[in-house]
């Protein structure tokens, strides 16, 4: 999905910049930026998911963390 928001605001920058009238220019470019956050952040939350933990831990992973020894690799 974040490929496809990538390539969609790109699409639309491009046609921000080959526009010749103002207000069409305008619109293309509002809209370029508008997915250039929404991509930024979808790339963010994929980095994020990928280097994050489980959700849940066990009770003897917990005991190990609180202890200061590292979780066992599932």
């Amino acid at each position: 999905m974040r490929w496809l928001l990538l390539i969609g605001t790109l699409l639309t920058l491009a046609l921000s910049f080959t526009r010749h009238s103002g207000g069409a220019m305008g619109l293309w470019l509002l809209l370029g930026i508008v997915g250039a956050v929404a991509t930024a952040l979808a790339f963010a939350q994929a980095r994020i998911d990928a280097h994050s933990r489980a959700d849940s831990l066990s009770d003897y992973e917990l005991q190990r963390l609180r202890e200061g020894k590292p979780p066992l690799n599932r």
